[in-house]
């Protein structure tokens, strides 16, 4: 008789957020990004579902890729400031080649005996465009086959681009200004979305099938 050892382990919802740091981000836009992701974090923690089960990282791009912390329980999570460079490129598709290696080595697969992570959750921030356009073509296609349960891009003021990031994912997303109030509305939103993710065990989620919240007015739904 064969006996099987069952190993139980607490299913986790990585969610990896890639922030825009680059030069372009200076002054109140990189403060009410600061002042957002605590904001985030401290409201996840206010949800027992999210509490649970999400485990966090956050990834910021300029001329370099930069992980701020690697895949972290939520109760665990100390967000560090993000500082920007005087100038520099805007490397998201490097950023995408970071997040899909990390990705690879961080989530849990299920097995035999065990179940895996759920499905992990993206957000990207962007005020830009991608500089490197050759390995972003390359990794967007990569990412939006990946087994991401949600994708969310955000063109975030005048001079993003929505073209860009809706080559990764349908679920885009604007914000028409670059201050602490559209800030605040999105990371609110991202919290939101979050814990939406945290209670639907994995299954695929989008603005357009009504499993994310509908965005606040401050946010406009790229169709």
């Amino acid at each position: 008789m064969i006996f099987y050892r069952v190993i139980f382990m607490a299913r986790r919802l990585p969610v990896y957020l890639l922030i825009d740091s680059s030069g372009s981000m200076a002054g109140e836009p990189i403060h009410a990004v600061n002042v957002g992701l605590s904001s985030l974090v401290a409201g996840l923690r206010q949800d027992p579902y999210a509490l649970e089960s999400v485990a966090l990282s956050i990834i910021t791009f300029s001329n370099t890729i930069e992980e701020l912390f690697p895949l972290t329980p939520l109760e665990s999570v100390q967000v560090p400031e993000i500082t920007l460079p005087r100038s520099g490129a805007t490397h998201l598709g490097e950023a995408l080649e970071t997040l899909c290696q990390k990705v690879e080595k961080d989530v849990h697969k299920s097995t035999p005996t065990s179940k895996g992570d759920f499905r992990p959750m993206l957000f990207v921030l962007t005020d830009g465009k991608p500089s490197d356009l050759q390995l972003f073509e390359q990794m967007s296609v990569k990412i939006k086959q990946a087994n991401f349960a949600a994708i969310v891009g955000c063109a975030a003021g005048p001079k993003a681009s929505s073209e860009f990031l809706q080559k990764m994912t349908n679920t885009v997303v604007t914000l028409d200004t670059m201050d602490s109030s559209a800030f605040s509305a999105f990371f609110k939103w991202v919290s939101d979305s979050i814990a939406a993710g945290s209670q639907s065990a994995g299954v695929s989620l989008s603005t357009s099938g009504g499993t994310l919240p509908p965005p606040p007015e401050e946010i406009q739904l790229v169709l």
